[in-house]
């Protein structure tokens, strides 16, 4: 017995890790393969069966599992997101869940034919959706203006919110007498809220404090906030049935906004704990199902899923942000994206074992429904989100926006330059007077570190395509082109050369190690600092027939560094040092100039062409900005 748990714990952890990285590798939501590998290790070859593997302790896992992974999901919200959204955000999750329950349950009664205390079940278990499906799809996406950050928190916030209606539902439609029912269902529903934001708070300020006091050795950092979260989740539970949920959200957010200590640690380490959670119990309970009872549920159940994709989110969407400074094309996005995901997966197994203990007939349809509905969302918000948010303006399929990894003072006059060209930019430090400064000179700019997964995915990356490391330190930029690389690929993430130049030391660094060398192969930070120290500014050369690139660097090679090209139709170029240049007329270069010095054509060699040039006089002399 103890073999087959330590072989079937393997198999799961393992085809949990390849399936997520085999999604990284094709560019494909990871929750499509997950469910994949689980059906595959499952019912198809039937290496594991979930239910006598674990026993009576496969869904206490399963719930602490979630628990710890909605904690992750908090450490990801940001108070300071919520200024323009927080009323979208609180309809989402109050009004416009009523209305994806109601949808939701009436579409199972009148299509399905489920008997009404199933349906209102099911339709409360459909209302979650999932950090762990939405925030890779916005990744990819970046969408601008305010929807990504709305559905990062609707995301998150609506799970414990989803659980907690299920199990009233679920606790309501066991009583027999109504009214008194639906009075303990709301006294129930109060002990949750209170007893749940108080612990998941309590705890978070208790954990803050021992952290600030020095009391955790940096060592016993990341293991002291699991044991924590798993205590607040249990003694939660003890408490009030079911509120851990809701009780490690708020330990997670809590948390995340306090300014007392840093929890960058935490934050990494919950990242990989995460990831492993949710790629592991979504495996098992993918292995549980049952593929017939799936293709049983017939022509209707596809007619169900259209009610909760076509009729549920877009109603909720529309009650919900009635009166909301959103676009049109912002609400419309915002309709056409509400992923299921693991939480939905873990209620309805749960709440199925049970109906199905107490003899209610069909309660296996919930298991099936709700992971037709997760598999039918995910591959239909997943294929379309991208070309969705293309066609409404909202994504770029060329993005052309930089992000600047550094806002020092060196970054910020590129910045302005390449703004001012009309490039987006997105600058990043973790120096906060930096960041100031930057602002301070309207650039937008983030106080963060870009290696830190929550935190990429809570700044505003629409119209971004490229990265730029531009600090002074090696280590930092080849760590900012490794990590960044998954996002915008290999091709697009550069960093300023390493500081020894020789050639000896860059062959030392294999290729995949390193971003792509900026500019040229001297310029490294000392360089490029000494330069603007030195009184070195930015000008832009317009390229012309008479004035090309090969004129440019024959006469500009000692004192002119080009740096950028913006072709006509708006293109931006990197100058790399490891990829030629190829010039095109009407290009528009960026280039760094020593002080005393203009970059100009030639003047013409005869009076003859001096007379056949005269009308393009003007644009043969460039004029310059300087940032």
């Amino acid at each position: 017995m103890t073999d087959n748990l330590v072989i079937g714990l393997a198999t799961i952890i393992f085809a949990g890790i390849f399936a997520q990285w085999l999604a990284w590798r094709i560019r494909i939501p990871s929750i499509l393969l997950l469910l994949v590998f689980g059906l595959l290790i499952g019912p198809i070859l039937g290496f594991i069966n979930p239910d006598e593997l674990f026993g009576d302790l496969l869904f206490p896992l399963v719930s602490l599992a979630v628990g710890i992974i909605l904690f992750e999901g908090g450490l990801g919200l940001r108070l300071r997101d919520l200024p323009g959204i927080k009323h979208v955000v609180r309809n989402l999750i109050s009004i416009g869940a009523l209305v994806t329950w109601a949808v939701g349950a009436a579409a199972a009664y009148f299509i399905i034919g489920l008997d009404l205390s199933l349906s209102l079940i099911l339709g409360a278990i459909l209302i979650v959706s999932g950090p762990t499906v939405i925030l890779p799809l916005l990744r990819d996406v970046r969408p601008e203006g305010q929807v990504g950050s709305i559905l990062r928190w609707e995301g998150i916030l609506i799970d414990p919110v989803g659980a907690t209606l299920a199990l009233l539902v679920f606790e309501t439609v066991l009583q027999t007498n109504l009214r008194s029912a639906t009075g303990e269902a709301l006294i129930n529903l109060l002990q949750i809220v209170i007893i749940g934001a108080a612990l998941g708070w309590a705890g978070a300020r208790i954990l803050s404090l021992l952290l600030k006091r020095y009391l955790i050795p940096d060592h016993l950092q990341n293991t002291f906030t699991l044991m924590a979260v798993i205590g607040i989740f249990g003694l939660s539970n003890v408490l009030a049935s079911e509120s851990g949920l809701l009780a490690t959200t708020i330990m997670g957010m809590v948390l995340a906004n306090q300014n007392a200590v840093s929890i960058k640690r935490i934050i990494e380490f919950k990242e990989d704990l995460g990831v492993l959670l949710t790629s592991s119990i979504f495996v098992l309970l993918a292995a549980r199902l049952q593929i017939g009872d799936i293709l049983s549920l017939g022509w209707p159940a596809l007619v169900f899923l259209a009610a909760i994709i076509l009729l549920a989110r877009p109603l909720n969407v529309l009650i919900s942000t009635l009166g909301a400074p959103l676009q049109g094309k912002e609400k419309a996005f915002l309709a056409w994206m509400a992923p299921r995901g693991i939480v939905a997966a873990a209620v309805a197994s749960i709440f199925a074992i049970e109906l199905a203990h107490l003899g209610y007939p069909n309660a296996d349809k919930l298991v099936s429904l709700t992971f037709l509905v997760i598999i039918g969302t995910v591959v239909v918000y997943g294929l379309t989100a991208g070309p969705l948010a293309r066609r409404l303006g909202l994504a770029e399929a060329n993005p052309q926006g930089l992000l600047f990894v550094g806002a020092h003072k060196e970054s910020r006059n590129l910045a302005k330059a390449l703004k001012d060209a009309g490039i987006k930019i997105v600058l990043v430090d973790t120096n906060a007077r930096n960041v100031s400064l930057a602002e301070d000179e309207g650039l937008r700019a983030y106080c963060g570190n870009v290696l830190y997964e929550d935190f990429i995915e809570e700044i505003n990356l629409g119209g971004v395509g490229r990265m730029l490391a531009l600090t002074s330190n090696d280590e930092i930029n080849t760590l900012a082109s490794l990590h960044m690389a998954e996002i915008f690929g290999r091709s697009n993430v550069y960093q300023l050369p390493l500081r020894s130049n020789s050639a000896s030391s860059h062959e030392s660094v294999p290729d995949y190690l390193v971003g792509r060398l900026l500019f040229g192969p001297d310029i490294t930070y000392r360089v490029l600092s000494d330069r603007f120290d030195a009184g070195w500014t930015l000008h832009i050369i317009e390229l012309t027939n008479e004035f090309d690139y090969a004129a440019f660097s024959e006469a500009c090679a000692d004192y002119a560094t080009p740096m950028f090209a913006i072709r006509s139709d708006g293109t931006l170029v990197v100058l790399a040092a490891t990829a030629a240049y190829a010039p095109h007329t009407g290009d528009k270069l960026i280039a760094l100039v020593a002080p005393s010095h203009t970059v100009e054509a030639p003047p013409p060699d005869t009076e003859e062409e001096a007379l056949m040039e005269e009308p393009a006089s003007e644009s043969m002399t460039t004029h310059f900005e300087e940032t």
